[in-house]
């Protein structure tokens, strides 16, 4: 490669929002548009990225091995064999966060980023060392949130604390968003959240009950010859990292007739 590839960190502040679903998502998405892809996971003691892409059952060796010098770099790396430029370096499932310093992650990930042309790193939830281990050698940062309220005000502090980090481009990803709470009123909109946030939004995945059944099946959703909708949201994703303008997909269906609109008005009234 002429030039080192680029290194993102997957983050939200608050768990269960579906971090490592996107992380596991985009990175197949963009090995399967060609790039070569590394996935770091990060999260020390609580891994499921392996899990996510099916991969459980081939680990050897983790990052705290390569760090020790019992393996190389090449060797702790899992190879995904539907995708073949897509790889991953597992996180010690015995250790916690504090078993590796931000130093040596910067260190991994740069190695990495000679051979890959992008390296994600799930980070753990939370702001604690993982976090600070996680974003140490990030070039760009993707903040994960749901539109709940609890989300967004992690969300929030984790883009304050990136900010003051030196880590200049960040971009969010509204995840498991359901058009129809938003029409009746009953959900943030895309436009609450970004009024909040204000940072760049990098797109929107819908609620979808497939990804629930392919999570649970070590396939990512993006795998699928017919792609649902959150499928084809992480591959539009995959296809801005890259810089390509892509359209964010209309969720939001029709307007509401007259009577729809009566309707939601008499509903909030009461």
């Amino acid at each position: 490669m002429s030039e080192s590839g680029k290194v993102l960190v997957i983050t939200s502040g608050k768990g269960g929002v579906g971090k490592t679903t996107t992380t596991a998502n985009l990175g197949m998405a963009l090995a399967a548009q060609g790039h070569s892809v590394a996935l770091v996971d990060a999260d020390f003691g609580l891994r499921n990225l392996d899990l996510l892409l099916g991969l459980e059952n081939r680990i050897v060796y983790n990052i705290l091995d390569v760090l020790s010098g019992d393996c190389r770099l090449e060797q702790a790396l899992v190879r995904d064999k539907r995708q073949n430029r897509l790889a991953l370096l597992p996180a010690a499932q015995t250790r916690d966060k504090n078993a590796i310093t931000p130093d040596q992650t910067r260190e991994i990930t740069a190695q990495l980023a000679e051979n890959f042309q992008y390296v994600l790193v799930d980070c753990p939830a939370g702001i604690e060392q993982g976090f600070r281990n996680a974003i140490s050698g990030a070039h760009r940062a993707v903040v994960v949130t749901t539109p709940e309220v609890s989300a967004v005000r992690d969300a929030d502090r984790v883009i304050g604390l990136l900010e003051a980090a030196g880590l200049k481009e960040t971009e969010l990803i509204i995840n498991r968003l359901r058009p129809q709470m938003v029409k009746e009123n009953n959900m943030m909109s895309v436009e609450d959240v970004l009024e909040i946030l204000a940072i760049k939004l990098l797109g929107v995945v819908p609620e979808d009950e497939k990804v629930i059944v392919t999570t649970n099946r070590g396939e990512p959703i993006v795998l699928g010859e017919t792609l649902s909708p959150a499928g084809q949201a992480y591959v539009n994703i995959a296809r801005r990292i890259q810089g390509v303008s892509v359209p964010l997909m209309d969720l939001e269906g029709p307007a509401p007739n007259f009577l729809e609109r009566l309707r939601n008005l008499f509903g909030r009234k009461n």
